[in-house]
């Protein structure tokens, strides 16, 4: 008997229309490789991901992340399907409109029992601070001002360099020069950004800053089954970023950390939480503590390090709840790595004795890999170009 039930299809959803989130192309193979039909929702025009053997249709995204336009084309997608399949949010957005809208698909999609509201709870970075306090679960120290003077009291009172984040980044224009985190260094870059608070969208909060280092930055993969438990997964080491210090992962290593999964258990047992999720933690170099930076509701893009033993990832083990099937006890395979090619080249390259996997190139899968070399080339001459001109 195949580990997954391939009579039930999946359909991968992104709103973010980044070509390059390669978290897409792992939750198409996870699936696919395991012999599920892999349907994927998302603009994949200019992405390496439609090149996959393992997509088996890709379908016009939502024009927009509300509740109303992801269900209407879900339920588009539903029609042409023609049998229940399970849903795979990719991001905060997705994740955030699929539980919101739940019972207007449950008819056609397989979905955990989660709350609506908990999903954008949880990635909402200013109500993270109070989950945390909720769960005793250390975070940094952080303040939301009212206005442009009370951000820069803030700051001061924070000490500089501080780390300005909008609540809702999944709600920042796109093509704009707002990001989600930024590293603020005075009190009049604090003034500036909340006086953008309006073209943002969302709150703009003002936070302690944990500076990077060795063995400080950590990120932990699971799926809380329907009981609560939580399954799959594990606890990682970013051993380099994109952007350097304070970006996504390059390079991770799973790497055991029983800390990670007791904060883990308990955030998830405080809040109900039920599905996939992604959470960040930066040690501090003081007092040697885990604070949460992050809960993302849905797999993060290199989930793809924690397939363990027995073939199960954090999609294969969403994917085996909801139809019914049980999940297998974790063998977990400390020492694997795994490497996004375009941010890492060098690592991509070296030895990996404890095992490896590649963000886009697969043996199995060959033709993403190749696509994203001619796709990442042109889209670095092109930001180059940008850049020289505007010197």
């Amino acid at each position: 008997m195949p580990l997954l039930d391939t009579r039930v299809p999946a359909v991968v959803l992104r709103i973010d229309r980044n070509p390059f989130h390669h978290g897409t192309l792992g939750a198409v193979r996870s699936l696919g490789r395991a012999g599920v039909e892999v349907h994927v929702v998302a603009d994949t025009a200019g992405s390496p991901v439609h090149r996959s053997r393992f997509v088996h249709r890709a379908h016009t995204p939502p024009p927009d992340a509300s509740p109303d336009a992801v269900r209407a084309v879900l339920q588009q997608v539903a029609g042409r399907i023609g049998r229940p399949a399970v849903l795979v949010p990719m991001d905060d957005a997705s994740a955030i409109a699929a539980a919101r809208t739940r019972d207007g698909l449950a008819a056609s999609y397989l979905l955990p029992e989660l709350p609506g509201a908990l999903a954008e709870r949880v990635a909402d970075k200013a109500e993270l601070a109070a989950v945390c306090a909720a769960a005793d679960v250390p975070h940094p120290l952080t303040l939301i001002p009212d206005s442009a003077a009370r951000a820069a009291a803030d700051v001061r009172r924070l000490g500089l360099p501080a780390v300005a984040k909008w609540s809702r980044p999944w709600l920042l224009p796109a093509g704009g020069d707002l990001r989600s985190t930024v590293l603020v260094r005075s009190e009049r870059q604090a003034r500036e950004l909340y006086l953008r608070t309006g073209e943002a969208g969302s709150r703009l909060l003002l936070q302690a800053y944990l500076p990077p280092g060795q063995d400080r930055d950590w990120f932990f993969h699971g799926y809380a089954d329907r009981s609560g438990a939580v399954r799959a997964g594990g606890p990682g080491r970013k051993q380099s970023a994109w952007p350097r210090g304070a970006g996504l992962t390059a390079v991770g290593r799973w790497t055991p950390n029983p800390q990670l999964k007791e904060l883990t258990e308990r955030l998830v047992g405080e809040l109900g939480y039920r599905g996939v999720l992604d959470l960040d933690f930066r040690r501090c170099g003081v007092t040697g503590r885990y604070h949460l930076l992050d809960f993302n509701p849905r797999p993060g893009a290199q989930f793809r390090l924690f397939e363990d033993g027995a073939g199960v990832d954090v999609v294969r083990a969403l994917h085996l709840d909801l139809t019914g099937r049980p999940v297998p006890d974790a063998l977990p395979r400390s020492g694997r790595e795994f490497v996004v090619e375009n941010y890492a080249p060098l690592a991509a390259l070296r030895a990996a004795p404890t095992g490896r996997e590649l963000a886009w190139y697969a043996p199995d899968d060959r033709m993403p890999g190749w696509a994203m070399c001619g796709l990442w080339g042109r889209h670095v001459s092109r930001r180059l170009g940008q850049r020289l001109r505007a010197t």
